[in-house]
């Protein structure tokens, strides 16, 4: 014999609340998958591009070397973006030092060449932050709100079942454990939809911290190569003359270098 009781028997005598709920819910599933999906999609590509950005970072010759990886391949990833800051402030202090384009010198030049610096790698890595959290507020949400969700719909459920059984004078066992139960299904749809969320938070907010993690400490290495000149060509023998011409290439497309007599003087830290 066919059972009249079920998922489908449940979703025709549910009632406008119901269906509320049950559309919350297949919204947030769908949400949480989309986001499961993309930004794993994104994680596995933005991994594989900083190791392959590091490693030709700790094998460049020079610093000119990095910034023509930049120019060329375009900061598609944290590490590289943080090293395009880096030039970009150098490049901001030596135009504005002695407010030659700047007019006045105003806020961007305000403080000594390392705290230009250091205010640029910040900002970095702040937006990079930002950018990796994208979704997991959405996930976070889910993942705590959605078994209440699911909880409200059972209750809402049970009670008007109760009330028809009660209507109809049949209060036998049979007749009560299946309204009751087909309610319950929406408890276990909320579940169904925070467990991939609570999961999905926790991964990508575990691997956030190890991104930002190596950040930091590869910023460290950044400011001293791009604030003291440690790593200089071997074609050249003076630093500086090396950090300009590494400005130089980091600059935007289509603008023109400064033009400054050969042995200029760049950015020194003492």
């Amino acid at each position: 014999m066919d059972n009249p009781l079920g998922f489908a028997h449940f979703l025709s005598h549910t009632d406008l609340v119901a269906r509320i709920v049950l559309v919350l819910l297949l919204i947030a599933s769908i949400g949480t998958w989309y986001l499961i999906v993309t930004k794993g999609i994104l994680g596995l590509r933005m991994r594989r591009k900083s190791g392959e950005f590091l490693k030709a970072f700790w094998e460049a010759p020079n610093l000119e070397a990095v910034a023509a990886r930049i120019r060329e391949r375009g900061t598609t990833e944290p590490f590289s973006h943080l090293v395009h800051h880096g030039f970009t402030a150098i490049e901001q202090h030596n135009r504005c030092k002695n407010g030659c384009e700047c007019g006045t010198a105003g806020l961007i030049a305000a403080g000594n060449p390392e705290d230009l610096l250091t205010r640029a790698l910040k900002r970095a890595i702040d937006e990079d932050k930002a950018q990796l959290e994208f979704g997991q507020t959405f996930l976070a949400t889910v993942a705590s709100s959605a078994p209440f969700v699911g909880l409200f719909g059972t209750v809402w459920g049970i009670y008007h079942a109760l009330i028809a059984i009660g209507m109809s004078g049949q209060g036998t066992l049979d007749k009560v454990a299946g309204p009751v139960g087909e309610a319950l299904i929406m408890t276990g749809i909320g579940l169904a939809v925070a467990i991939p969320a609570a999961v999905g938070y926790n991964h990508f907010a575990r691997a956030n911290r190890n991104t930002l993690s190596q950040l930091n400490s590869f910023a460290y290495d950044v400011f001293a190569f791009l604030a003291t000149g440690v790593k200089t060509s071997p074609m050249l023998t003076d630093a500086r003359t090396t950090s300009e011409k590494v400005i130089a290439m980091a600059r935007a497309q289509g603008v023109a270098a400064d033009p400054r007599p050969a042995g200029h003087p760049g950015l020194t830290v003492r």
